[in-house]
């Protein structure tokens, strides 16, 4: 039996009562309007925006990074570009200044300078120099890191005084030098004189070759070259002493204590224990060294002036530019020692890096 429906009094269904989408479909109202008032997603019409965090450490990077690369552009590459440019122009010091970037390029330059007497001399000079250079400032740091690794009192003031050859100035320590060498009334020869029993004062720095006889055999030395090289081995090996002694401070103690042990001697254990360890920071000093000596002026002019077979090919670039007035022909003389430079350094680490990966493996 059905029973009828009675109405609210305002008209409105009665409770329990469905309306006639619910009935007829199932699906109420409410979940209808729900529908009608959420959002319809967007299509994507163009790339991703980047995030903001991202793009902020994009722009603080970039602006720590700016004045880093101006300063290089301006200190470093544009000299270089100058130079090079230079270096195949015919350029004069007088007229330097109504100069293009864009001249007349030729090859005129390399031609004087490869063809200029004493190039080639200078050149092996220049080799010389610094291989005996960088090869003694090491062996001295060397030494010199191995006799001041040990506590002992007064060992910090000590080491303190090793650094004082490099951080005085070079015009001091060369006077000083020109003094105590001079055959008038240098220190060295009265000493020479009296302990060695010199019959004649020697002129170190104005010597080209002097006459050595030594059991029973005659030979010249390039004096003033070897003058110059202990020179430079005196004044820069406080460089190599501060890398080479951190390194030795950072070596293990039970490595040479194992050693001891097992009955290594004490040249046992620098060879086999302490020299591997070394020998990274020793490759990293023989580059730096090499390049600094191979570029080095100040020392050699300040000494000799570049005369008396110590004419490197820094200071023949110095007199190119000075005593001939010729910037065309001192920039190709620069461009060439730094080619020569760079593929001496590119020997270099071509064997180095394949001794490494030989060790490696």
């Amino acid at each position: 039996m059905t029973h009828p429906t009675t109405a609210a009094p305002d008209g409105s269904p009665p409770p329990g009562a469905a309306s006639g989408t619910d009935a007829g479909t199932g699906t109420g109202n409410a979940s209808g309007t729900a529908d009608a008032r959420r959002p319809r997603p967007r299509p994507r019409t163009g790339p991703r925006r980047p995030r903001t965090a991202s793009s902020r450490e994009n722009r603080a990077g970039l602006a720590f990074v700016t004045p880093t690369l101006v300063v290089v552009t301006v200190v470093v590459v544009l000299p270089i570009l100058w130079t090079v440019l230079l270096a195949f122009q015919d350029a004069r010091l007088v007229d330097i200044q109504g100069m293009g970037l864009l001249g007349d390029w030729s090859l005129r330059n390399f031609a004087s300078v490869f063809a200029s007497p004493g190039f080639w001399t200078s050149l092996w000079t220049t080799l010389l120099y610094t291989a005996g250079s960088t090869a003694g400032s090491i062996l001295l740091g060397l030494v010199a890191a191995l006799a001041l690794r040990r506590p002992f009192r007064g060992r910090g003031l000590v080491r303190g005084s090793m650094l004082l050859p490099y951080v005085a100035p070079v015009v001091a320590v060369a006077f000083v030098w020109e003094i105590a060498l001079s055959p008038q009334f240098g220190v060295v020869n009265e000493w020479g004189a009296k302990l060695l029993g010199w019959d004649d004062p020697v002129a170190f720095l104005s010597t080209r070759s002097y006459e050595v006889s030594l059991f029973g055999l005659d030979f010249e030395l390039p004096l003033a070259l070897l003058t110059v090289i202990a020179f430079e081995t005196w004044r820069y090996f406080p460089f190599a002493f501060l890398f080479l002694l951190a390194r030795l401070q950072a070596v293990p103690g039970s490595l040479e204590e194992a050693a001891k042990v097992d009955g290594a001697a004490p040249t046992q254990r620098f060879r086999h224990v302490l020299l591997p360890q070394l020998m990274p920071v020793v490759a990293l000093l023989c580059v730096l060294r090499f390049i600094m000596e191979f570029n080095k002026f100040d020392d050699v002019y300040l000494l000799t002036g570049g005369g008396s077979g110590t004419d490197v090919v820094a200071v023949r670039v110095y007199d190119f530019l000075t005593a001939r007035f010729d910037v065309g022909a001192a920039a190709a003389q620069a461009l060439v020692l730094a080619v020569i430079l760079m593929a001496l350094l590119g020997l270099y680490f071509t064997f180095f890096g394949r001794k490494v990966q030989e060790e490696r493996s």
